[in-house]
């Protein structure tokens, strides 16, 4: 019992409020400035690059720049930059002219490229990509070339940030030509840039990022930050993204398991998130918090190549300390806009921080967070989609059907739009609060309470995550699964959930609540769909045990445990040759049939809290959880009240609809902080976000736009009381490095 009261007091400890100058724990690299130094941000560099040029992909825009980039560093380097031509580019080019999806990737790292290395390209190869930059439509509101579709997807979190940044960086390379396809001249096109970029700025600022601890597309909003502090030239706008950019990667050191950033996902796909190397952001994460021994596995990688060649940017020394930290901490984190598209119809329904539904400005802001079909946007959605002729691209023209059944009538349209929310909002990006436990050997993260019962198109609720590759978590599929040769973003199966858990979680365990909160849809709304089960992904052969008993399946890795049941019997489903299993062999899928509804539990330890994997399953086995049905609701299950003593977290009580309680005391699954953990604790909305531990940190100041780094203190003698940043052993709080 020894080893599971000291886990009990380790996350007690974690859990209070109670806030210590951790010692950070490896201590390297530190330095004199409160930045990694120039010598060991090289390093990391070099070694990405001399992975990246063992052979040229001419037509990858981010492979060229890593060879071009180790040519500067290295004069005994050389690469064929004759083989990059014009038409080794034609699908770049291609996607580019005739406005598909994610052209804006390709542009963005051709303009690196350009800015980059423009003097080792062939004039010709330099004139198609200039040709590129001053004919590209920048923006939805700009002309459409006539019968040509623009399937372009301009309004998510990423992709809004990847056409300012561009847009900005032609404008600022050609000032004075006019763009052909608006007719104003680069100058403009920079003004009208920069004011975009200060809006998506003010909003990470003061919100976090919708695409929350994205293991796909924080790798692509931060190549689009990193291109603005490299190349842009207003040094507010820069130094403004340089300070969202330690953001962004404190959100990703804070969630990282072995190189896996393995937290609950704002958006996610299957085809990502089962194995680290997978991830967009591996190759970033691996170069600048260096805590996998995994080999790089992309000489094209984005992330790896942009920041492999960056030389503005300075990452504060507390970002990598925070990655490879190995104490137990628990992260409380709070990001995002409150917006229930379930609620009554009004007609003036409250605006959250300002931002109402009538202004065409804020379009921006509400569709970024997938809002296009809530009741409170409807109106100015089919206004903007009938002014700007987007009906027919690929994603709206679905909706088509319902614009025909009410016409003109935005009334109906309001009140249709709300009593289908449950599937209409299946990409609704809210306001959402994190918990994220991790020690040296497991980690779990969920998102507490998000939109239950609805319909989830890329959203990742829970999951434990023990290294690289073994990981554990749950999903309401939408379709059964079908042959094809790899992991696909629509794949209902493993992508996103039929419908959302209600999940609770209390350090080390969390509980998930399936309940849908909509019957099964027929036509025209069957893309909406969902099958009689929920299941798990528990890939066997990824662990070095696997033991069930009961309900319960119990897995091991190394010194890391996880325990998950599942109130419904489960059974393991094999797959036929036919179906893609990522190179699995052992039964990985583990289901549990009779019915959509289901209790999931999950709860994680480790050897220096619970003693040996069987110490460990003897805890757990000691308190069986009791769950009680509700009575169906109509033709909808009506949910569960469940309670479960946690070896370590306490009795946990849980309800579809009644509160989370901890011992029997009502439990707020709302986080009051920005932050709050042991490296920070930033109240809701403020404007000076302080990151630190006993060695050092940074201050960002957004009113003043400062980024202050923060040194060690000598130590002083211990003082009673509970001063403000005196951690343990005396440590004061960290001074800024010149001294003031």
């Amino acid at each position: 019992m020894l080893p599971i009261i000291a886990g009990a007091i380790v996350l007690a400890m974690v859990t209070s409020s109670c806030r210590v100058l951790v010692n950070p724990d490896p201590a390297d690299p530190i330095t004199s400035d409160g930045y990694v130094t120039p010598e060991w941000i090289k390093a990391r560099q070099d070694g990405y690059l001399a992975f990246a040029t063992t052979a040229l992909s001419p037509g990858s825009a981010t492979n060229v720049i890593a060879h071009a980039e180790r040519s500067r560093r290295d004069p005994a380097f050389s690469f064929d930059a004759a083989a990059v031509t014009p038409a080794a580019f034609a699908g770049s080019f291609s996607k580019i002219d005739n406005f598909v999806d994610t052209a804006d990737f390709d542009l963005l790292y051709l303009m690196n490229l350009w800015y980059g290395y423009r003097d080792l390209l062939s004039p010709e190869l330099r004139a198609a990509i200039e040709q590129r930059m001053v004919a590209f439509k920048y923006w939805y509101t700009d002309p459409q070339p006539t019968g040509v579709i623009d399937e372009r997807w301009y309004w998510s979190e990423n992709h809004r940030l990847l056409f300012h940044a561009e847009e900005y960086l032609s404008g600022q390379a050609f000032p004075d030509i006019v763009f052909s396809n608006d007719g104003k001249t680069g100058s403009e096109h920079k003004q009208r840039a920069a004011a975009f970029i200060d809006a998506w700025l003010t909003e990470k600022t003061r919100f976090g990022f919708s695409e929350w601890h994205s293991d796909v597309y924080y790798q692509k909003t931060a190549v689009a930050l990193l291109t603005i502090v490299e190349w842009i030239d207003d040094p507010v706008l820069m130094r403004r993204a340089e300070m969202v950019l330690d953001l962004l990667l404190f959100d990703m050191a804070r969630h990282l398991q072995k190189g896996n950033f393995g937290a609950t996902h704002g958006r996610s796909y299957m085809k990502d998130k089962s194995v680290a190397t997978d991830q967009d952001t591996f190759g970033l994460a691996k170069l600048l918090f260096d805590d996998t021994s995994l080999p790089y596995v992309s000489t094209g990688d984005p992330g790896a190549a942009l920041f492999a060649r960056a030389q503005r940017y300075r990452m504060p020394t507390v970002l990598p300390r925070i990655a490879k930290f190995r104490g137990p901490t628990l992260d409380k984190e709070r990001m995002g806009v409150p917006l229930d598209p379930s609620a009554p119809v009004s007609s003036n329904p409250e605006a959250p921080y300002g931002y109402n539904f009538t202004d065409p400005a804020n379009v921006p802001f509400w569709w970024e967070r997938g809002g296009q079909a809530t009741w409170q946007n409807v109106e100015m959605t089919v206004d903007q989609l009938t002014r700007y002729g987007l009906w027919e691209s690929a994603f709206f023209k679905p909706f088509k059907p319902l614009r025909d059944i009410v016409g003109e009538d935005m009334d109906l349209a309001r009140v249709l739009a709300q009593s289908l929310a449950p599937m209409l909002g299946f990409g609704l990006l809210t306001e959402v609060n994190t918990v994220t436990y991790r020690t040296d050997t497991v980690m779990l993260s969920s998102a507490n309470d998000y939109r239950p019962g609805m319909f989830g198109d890329q959203h990742h609720i829970s999951q434990a995550t023990l290294d690289e590759y073994a990981i554990v978590f749950t999903t309401h599929p939408k379709n059964e699964p079908v042959p094809y040769d790899q992991w696909r973003d629509g794949d209902g199966y493993w992508t996103g959930s039929g419908s959302l858990p209600r999940a609770a979680q209390q350090g080390s365990a969390v509980i998930s609540l399936y309940t849908p909160a909509f019957a099964v849809p027929g036509p025209p709304l069957e893309t909406f769909a969902y099958l009689n089960y929920t299941h798990a992904y528990f890939p066997q052969e990824r662990f070095d045990e696997v033991v069930q008993a009961g309900n319960w399946t119990f897995g091991r890795k190394g010194d890391g445990y996880v325990a998950l049941w599942s109130w419904r019997p489960v059974r393991w489903r094999t797959y036929e040759p036919s179906i893609f299993t990522h190179g699995l062999t052992e039964p990985f899928d583990l289901v549990a049939e009779g019915g959509a509804d289901n209790v999931w539990i999950t709860q994680v330890g480790d050897a220096p809290h619970f003693g040996d994997f069987a110490a460990f399953r003897d805890a757990i086995l000691a308190s069986p959880p009791a769950v009680t049905p509700l009575v169906t609701d109509g033709e909808l299950p009506g949910g569960f009240e469940v309670e479960w003593a946690s070896p370590v977290n306490g009795t946990l009580g849980f309800g579809t609809k009644s509160p989370f309680t901890v011992n029997g005391v009502p439990h707020s699954l709302t986080n009051l902080y920005r932050y709050d953990n042991v490296w920070s604790k930033t109240p809701w909305d403020a404007r000076v976000i302080r990151i630190e531990d006993a060695a050092g940190g940074i201050v960002l100041d957004f009113d003043a736009v400062t980024r202050i780094a923060m040194c060690k203190r000598a130590q002083r003698p211990k003082t009673t009381g509970a001063a403000e940043g005196i951690g343990a052993a005396g440590v004061s709080r960290p001074r800024p490095c010149n001294g003031r």
